[in-house]
């Protein structure tokens, strides 16, 4: 029935992707692109500012001649393209921008006015009231059954429950989500479809998840990287360059006394400057933030898609992110002299109060195996938490001490040695890539607990393709140095750092950052938050706890750690999509030259008609194609610049060779077919 109620997996995916040429995008952005002509709002691109101040300008001199009664044809059609060239530019932009609405407003539909039931009492689930979800504050406590939607974003805190998160990642299989562990957090919007869960509201209204993702994908919060600011200085003192360029040239002209008019300058001035990347590059921005929606990445700023483009070292938590995570107790391995029944006992007082998937499987093992079944808390217990510095949990019960964790942490903590025979049951485990957890009554080694987790599967193939990549890849985990190689292995990692801390995460990082390097991380655990927030890209997965989400950069949905790689190709599509396209534009000009500059002093200068290489027919002819082509490559590159140029693995050179040969050379070239076939067209109709 379940599965019949949701939409198949991947297809609510593809409904929140909008089409590059959907009608209900393109009839949004036209006017969107009109509201942009604000000069208010342009001063922020001074190619297109100073192209919209040029337009201005030509348009009153062609109102002036017409009043005038002079000739006012070929200035208002220079003005008239000119502002097309304005507008072409802020159409790529708001398109761009209008795919990114499109699926916030998906988005939106997802967010939830529901009442919740606010928890009266936090230990009483029967004592709740309804609560508007707008109303919730942080730190509130509300029940979530089956058949509720989550009201807000929260940690739960007790209970377990399937979450239907198709709302938010597009897919419909459901989730677990639990107390304890990497599996805590819940986002608002979300369905539960079984069992019931008291979630702590961690986010305040007007500040979730959801609204977070929806601000991004329009666009609201995105902020210029520093490559495009630079990029807008270099194109900054291109326009002034030129613009000096083309005054001289008044003074060129007057020496032989013809002096080009205004409207001709002014022709010029455009068609030199970089209008093209210069109208693209917003476009080229946003559209890669859109991208990494359609893989179901948010990203929270544009700096850290340009930086996942330059990674060159990844940290990954291994627990949930290379591993599904969900370890679960295969065996009791006795010490000599010890029953496995008495290490099961031992095991069942040290677990009581672990609320981890990990200690309820063993809970449930030694049910299944010994048919031990465990007591309630005693109120008189004292509980020995678990912390991630000394990596040993338990309990205190009726003075007996109850202890279990790592096996070389609780060996010390209890000074006492391990036994041969339980040192190669240890070894074994580890080997056998299962985490070995030692068992102790009243420092008294019993023996240990064989706990197995479960490598992804094709995760292995996806790092050997980052490896192609040129990105090393480090596995950090908290289990000992065997267990450790033994997933490694399996997983295909370049390295691993074993029995590694918050504070060991957070060295190793830095020590690469030393070096020069951009350093990615992947996590899912609060534990992992010091480190996601440190790396210069730090991917946080959607089923991990609040912190974690907090403090990475960006947050999978799809909570696959190997989705780096389409992150990293995202990336660098993007630096390569804005290079080539620079590329592109500026080598435009040179065809530019060939059409304008023999137009405008042909007359003092018969000998420049030998520049004419595109035989156009007449010097405004060739003005007038001049503008038309500078103003149509804009649209034409629209597709492209959302779209990104294709990514494929290479060196630097390679690449620097291939975007010389396919955009340089193109660049080059075809001006000189547009400016002639759009010649031959003015000719043909008699335009000029």
């Amino acid at each position: 029935m379940l599965e019949h109620s949701m939409p198949p997996q991947g297809e609510a995916r593809r409904a929140l992707v909008p089409s590059l040429l959907d009608p209900a995008i393109l009839s949004r952005a036209v006017p969107a692109a009109i509201r942009k002509l604000n000069p208010l709002t342009l001063v922020r691109n001074p190619v297109i500012f100073t192209t919209e101040v040029v337009s201005a300008l030509v348009t009153a001199l062609a109102v002036q001649a017409a009043v005038q009664g002079g000739a006012w044809g070929f200035p208002a059609g220079i003005a008239a393209w000119l502002w097309l060239t304005v507008l072409f530019a802020t159409f790529a932009e708001a398109v761009a921008e209008g795919r990114g609405r499109a699926r916030a407003e998906s988005l939106r539909r997802a967010r939830t006015e529901t009442a919740a039931k606010l928890l009266l009492r936090g230990d009483d689930r029967t004592l709740w009231q309804p609560r508007a979800a707008t109303e919730l504050r942080v730190g509130d406590l509300v029940l979530v059954e089956a058949g509720d939607l989550v009201p807000s974003d929260g940690e739960v805190i007790e209970g377990i429950a399937s979450v239907n998160e198709a709302a938010v990642t597009g897919e419909s299989a459901p989730v677990i989500r639990e107390s304890g562990g990497d599996r805590s957090a819940v986002t608002g919007g979300t369905l539960v479809v079984s069992d019931w869960l008291v979630v702590r509201i961690t986010a305040a209204p007007g500040s979730t998840f959801l609204d977070r993702m929806i601000s991004l994908v329009e666009g609201a919060s995105r902020q210029k990287t520093p490559n495009e600011i630079a990029l807008d200085i270099l194109l900054a003192g291109m326009t002034i360059i030129f613009l000096i360029a083309v005054v001289t040239l008044v003074g060129l002209a007057s020496w032989n006394g013809q002096p080009p008019s205004v409207t001709v300058l002014a022709a010029l001035l455009i068609t030199l400057i970089p209008t093209t990347i210069g109208g693209l590059l917003s476009a080229i921005g946003i559209a890669g933030m859109d991208r990494l929606v359609r893989f179901n990445v948010m990203a929270t700023s544009g700096r850290a898609v340009e930086a996942a483009g330059d990674v060159d070292v990844l940290l990954l938590d291994k627990t949930g992110t290379i591993t599904f995570g969900n370890r679960a107790c295969a065996g009791f391995h006795a010490a000599p002299g010890v029953t496995e029944y008495a290490l099961a006992q031992a095991a069942v007082f040290a677990s009581l109060a672990d609320e981890t998937p990990e200690g309820r499987s063993i809970l449930a093992f030694a049910r299944e195996r010994h048919a031990l079944v465990a007591p309630a808390l005693p109120e008189a217990a004292q509980v020995v938490p678990f912390t991630a510095q000394t990596r040993i949990s338990g309990l205190d019960l009726d003075g007996t001490r109850y202890r279990k964790g790592a096996v070389d942490s609780l060996v010390k903590a209890e000074g006492t040695t391990l036994p041969p025979e339980l040192a190669q049951a240890v070894d074994r485990i580890a080997r056998q890539g299962a985490t070995p957890l030692a068992v102790a009554k009243d420092g008294v080694l019993l023996g240990a607990i064989e706990l197995k987790d479960i490598v992804k599967p094709g995760i292995r193939e996806r790092f050997a393709s980052l490896r192609q990549m040129g990105i090393r890849t480090i596995m950090v985990t908290g289990d000992n140095r065997l267990t450790a190689a033994a997933i490694a292995a399996e997983a295909g990692v370049d390295d691993f750092l074993a029995e590694a801390t918050p504070e060991d995460k957070l060295r190793t990082i830095r020590a690469a950052q030393a070096e020069g390097r951009l350093v990615a991380m992947c996590g899912d655990g609060t534990n992992d938050a010091p480190a996601l927030a440190q790396a210069d890209v730090g991917m946080a997965m959607q089923t991990g706890t609040q912190a974690a989400r907090e403090a990475g950069n960006m947050v999978d949905l799809d909570s696959d750690p190997t989705k780096l790689i389409e992150v990293v190709e995202i990336g660098k599509q993007l630096l390569i999509t804005r290079g080539a396209l620079t590329t592109f534009s500026i080598a435009n000009d040179v065809a530019k030259y060939f059409a304008i500059l023999p137009a405008i002093f042909v007359a003092s200068y018969p000998e420049l008609q030998a520049l004419n290489v595109m035989h156009l027919a007449s010097p405004e002819s060739a003005i007038m194609s001049a503008v038309i082509f500078n103003a149509l490559i804009i649209v034409a590159l629209v597709p492209l610049a959302l779209r990104g140029v294709g990514y494929a693995p290479m060196g630097a050179a390679a690449l620097l060779r291939r975007n010389l040969l396919v955009y340089g050379l193109g660049g080059l070239v075809a001006p000189f077919i547009g400016i002639k076939l759009i010649d031959l067209i003015l000719t043909l109709i008699g335009a000029v």
